[in-house]
């Protein structure tokens, strides 16, 4: 037995700290906490650590920016802006970019930082939804994710915006129209964020402070309140042999992943700087100072924005209603508010709809595969679907002119597809996860098929089948087929009307749709019913085809396990 001699000086600072704070048992019993161990849990810790490398250099920046829409004069080392007006803000940015030593890179790391964050956090976010990793006790944590992405857009549109450029303009003076298409309050809304008739003077002062201060602040409170969650539910974990509701199978919190986590920061770390220093993006000066004349294709947001802007491409211009004085625009109220609302409303609502249909009120701690839950992969399949034809859309221009397309004709294919699509992948998908259950259950019951013919004394042929271990048999039986709800009648004993039948009935109608198709797990009683012996036991062992136990399973089909000795 060895033991690990601490210094004085910091066993004494360490029983000085405990003394006063009794932080002791709490640092215990948080590094012996276990964590599964599974390749997806680090998409979390990538957008954690691309937060991490936005704070360090968003620090750098803030030293140097200037949030200012004040008009100067530039004179400076790129000569083809000399002696042209431009905002302080645009002009701050153009001396990091190339006068400050190692600002431009910490440009770009921030970008590339930003990009990665909303990447992580959007595919951290997918995989929760497949797996079904928001059901009890975790609602409240998939609606701090839910917040969390929001304020990530937020973030990200805050960011971009700041240099004063025409690309960053022109995403303003769309976000003016879009204010300005909400009846009634859109253009007093427009006036107080703006200061004033766009432009004004105040938006990037007042972007800046967005930016800096009061969204990072939201992210992090979100950020420690999320990880909260997480230590006091108890990590998820994939489905498999030993892994149940009630325990967690994998590594302590330290040493194991303390070392892990720390590697893993610095490797997000080299790659987002890797980026930076060998990827341009948004160089500002090619744009110039904001103008609101020039608008040239080509002219699209960060990828997670995209889908507004498509969705804006996509709308037709006609729908623009003057009533009684007031402007209408549908044109714009409909892509901009609507539908991204309905797609964001779609996310945030949908595990309690799945708890309602469902009527689960148990704690899910194991994973779900996703083709054990058919409608919910394809509805989460038709999401994406909408987000990329969206996204798709937003890039027309760049589609049209690299493949001599008309723009015209992308236009109308991605209106029709943003309808079809979705419904399309949803259905494609639904019988894929259905076909993948059968699969499974064809598995179970009769083994992997190992492309061997067997003949017997007697002149009959079969195919010898591997079967299944135990893990693997577990991993494809190790669900549960939820049902359609079944309700109480409409009347009573009594003959009076039933109060929430109305209610009743709409979620039975729902949870038909969820559940109506299904594929039920193999039981015991199939599984030895397909393993039972047949006629085939009585072969001699000594057969001249070999040391082959054949097995009939319940379905007739003869399966063999080989027993003979490699």
């Amino acid at each position: 037995m060895t033991t690990t001699n601490v210094p004085k000086p910091v066993a004494a600072g360490t029983d000085y700290l405990d003394q006063r704070t009794g932080i002791s048992n709490a640092v215990k019993g948080f590094a012996r906490k276990v964590f599964p161990d599974h390749w997806s849990f680090l998409l979390g810790e990538v957008a954690l650590y691309s937060f991490v490398v936005l704070l360090i250099s968003g620090v750098f920046l803030t030293m140097f920016f200037v949030p200012s829409m004040g008009l100067i004069e530039y004179h400076g080392p790129l000569s083809s802006m000399n002696g042209q007006l431009m905002s302080e803000a645009f002009a701050s940015t153009l001396k990091l970019s190339f006068e400050v030593r190692g600002g431009l890179l910490m440009r770009q790391i921030h970008h590339w930082a930003a990009l990665l964050f909303m990447a992580a956090i959007v595919v951290h976010m997918m995989r929760v939804f497949f797996t079904g990793a928001f059901r009890k006790p975790r609602e409240l944590n998939w609606m701090v994710g839910f917040v969390l992405m929001i304020l990530g857009l937020l973030a990200g549109f805050t960011g971009y915006s700041l240099p004063d450029d025409v690309l960053s303009g022109n995403g303003l003076r769309i976000t003016d129209g879009v204010v300005k298409s909400i009846p009634v309050i859109g253009s007093y809304l427009s006036y107080m964020i703006f200061g004033g008739e766009f432009p004004g003077e105040d938006i990037i002062p007042r972007l800046f402070t967005m930016h800096i201060l009061v969204v990072p602040a939201l992210i992090l409170a979100l950020i420690g309140l999320h990880l909260l969650f997480v230590v006091l539910h108890k990590h998820t974990q994939y489905p498999g042999g030993g892994r149940t509701d009630k325990n967690v199978v994998g590594f302590p919190l330290f040493p194991v992943y303390v070392a892990k986590a720390g590697g893993f920061f610095f490797i997000v770390f080299g790659v987002i700087a890797l980026m930076g220093a060998t990827m341009a993006i948004n160089n500002v000066w090619n744009y110039g100072p904001y103008d609101p004349s020039p608008v040239g294709a080509g002219a699209q947001p960060d990828w997670y924005m995209l889908f507004l802007e498509g969705s804006l491409r996509l709308m037709p211009g006609q729908t623009e209603y003057v009533i009684a004085g007031w402007t209408l625009s549908l044109n714009v109220l409909i892509p901009a508010v609507v539908i991204p609302g309905l797609l964001f409303t779609f996310l945030a609502v949908y595990p309690f709809l799945e708890a309602a249909v469902t009527k689960d009120k148990r704690e899910h701690h194991v994973l779900d595969r996703p083709r054990n839950v058919p409608v919910r992969t394809g509805l989460g399949v038709g999401f994406l679907t909408a987000f990329i034809i969206l996204a798709l859309a937003g890039s027309n221009d760049l589609i049209a002119t690299h493949f001599h397309l008309s723009i015209n004709s992308i236009t109308w294919v991605f209106r029709i597809a943003f309808f079809l699509a979705p419904v399309a992948a949803f259905w494609i998908t639904k019988r894929i996860c259905l076909g993948l259950q059968r699969k499974d259950r064809e598995l179970v019951l009769h083994g992997h098929e190992t492309g061997r013919i067997v003949r017997f004394a007697n002149g009959e042929y079969i195919e010898v089948h591997k079967p299944l271990d135990e893990q693997e048999r577990w991993l494809r039986v190790g669900y549960e087929a939820n049902r359609p709800l079944e309700i109480a009648p409409r009347e009573d004993a009594r003959g009076v009307r039933r109060k929430g039948y109305a209610w009743d009935r709409q979620l039975q109608k729902l949870s038909g749709f969820f559940f109506e198709d299904r594929v039920e797990p193999v039981t015991p009683a199939e599984l030895a019913a397909a393993h039972s012996h047949g006629e085939h036991d009585q072969l001699d062992s000594g057969d001249a085809h070999g040391q082959l136990d054949p097995v009939r399973d319940g379905t007739g089909h003869g399966v063999v396990t080989d027993e003979r000795k490699s």
